[in-house]
């Protein structure tokens, strides 16, 4: 299925952490100015002046012990800055180590009310009350979405390196593939990884029956219920490429939304299906299982290759389900 984008203004970025970050120093500095340039909470008698209360040097023990001072505006601001920078800092450490060559960019707070997920034009069939097919969340975050398909590889690696990044991504697991190893997927949900439909054994949806499609989604409903205890509401039919007769079993085994993609990582390239070649906000990039069997890389390859390629055009990667 060919996907075509219109042209459209690009979304007015947001201000981002590290800015607010320089904001609040700045603010910082000129409060600290002001209260006599102390250490943050004591002004500048509680550096130099006044006699010492609280009896010997250590312990300020007795009746004559200071008492707790109220924080000042300039210690809340410098105790935000200092965690920041930590937590920059380390978030920075992560991802060298995992061999990226920038900091992921965090993502904002999820909205507090979920846009309305439509069908792109184009991908209808005729009736809208079916669940909707998109490729793109509607949203002015720069954000874009991280999925993975299939089952394929079960690569440990995977697992504590997303863990570690602390890089959210949902899977769309096919049970003649995922049934190898049931275990390696609830860790993956342990970790908070939501598990979506991909079907039972992958196949050409439209060459089915509505009967047979039907048990290809609701069969691995049922597998995902027993195995890792959820019924998904969220379904990606096989090469993206579904039939009126597809959505309409989909939703009757529970299917919400029918997410595709804009975009496709490997460990050595980017592949895009829109004309510009391009990420925009929303934006769902798929990957699939796969080691060096399949691929010029590992599946650390391929999450260094997606990871660099999407922090260097502005974006970070989000929680699909906080937005569908």
């Amino acid at each position: 299925m060919q996907l075509v984008r219109q042209k459209r203004p690009s979304s007015v970025n947001r201000i981002n952490r590290g800015v607010a970050a320089v904001l609040l120093a700045a603010a910082l500095g000129t409060a600290c100015a002001a209260e006599g340039a102390g250490p943050p909470g004591t002004g500048a008698a509680g550096r130099h002046g006044g006699q010492e209360q609280g009896g010997p040097e250590r312990g300020g023990q007795g009746p004559q012990a200071p008492q707790a001072r109220p924080r000042t505006a300039s210690g809340a601001l410098a105790a935000y800055v200092e965690r920041f920078r930590r937590e920059h800092a380390a978030r920075a450490a992560v991802a060298r180590r995992w061999g990226l060559r920038r900091t992921p960019l965090l993502p904002p707070d999820p909205p507090k009310v979920k846009p309305e997920i439509t069908f792109r034009k184009g991908f209808e069939v005729g009736d809208p009350s079916l669940p909707p097919v998109f490729t793109t969340v509607p949203t002015r975050d720069r954000v874009v979405f991280l999925t993975i398909d299939d089952g394929a590889e079960k690569d440990p690696e995977l697992l504590r390196m997303m863990s570690e990044l602390d890089i959210p991504y949902s899977a769309f697991l096919s049970d003649y593939l995922v049934k190898e190893d049931y275990g390696y997927f609830r860790r993956m949900r342990d970790l908070g990884v939501a598990l979506h439909n991909h079907t039972l054994t992958h196949p050409y949806m439209p060459a089915l029956s509505y009967a047979e499609q039907k048990r290809e989604i609701c069969g691995q409903q049922d597998v995902i219920e027993r195995h890792y205890g959820k019924r998904p509401t969220l379904f990606r039919p096989p090469y993206g490429n579904y039939d009126s007769d597809t959505l309409r079993a989909a939703r009757d085994c529970g299917i919400k939304a029918v997410p595709l993609w804009t975009a496709e990582a490997f460990p050595d390239r980017m592949e895009w299906r829109e004309w510009d070649r391009d990420l925009h906000p929303g934006d769902i990039v798929l990957t699939h299982f796969r080691g060096r069997g399949d691929w010029k890389g590992s599946m650390a390859d391929m999450v260094r290759q997606a990871m660099d390629t999407i922090t260097a055009r502005g974006y970070a990667v989000a929680r699909l389900e906080d937005y569908v």
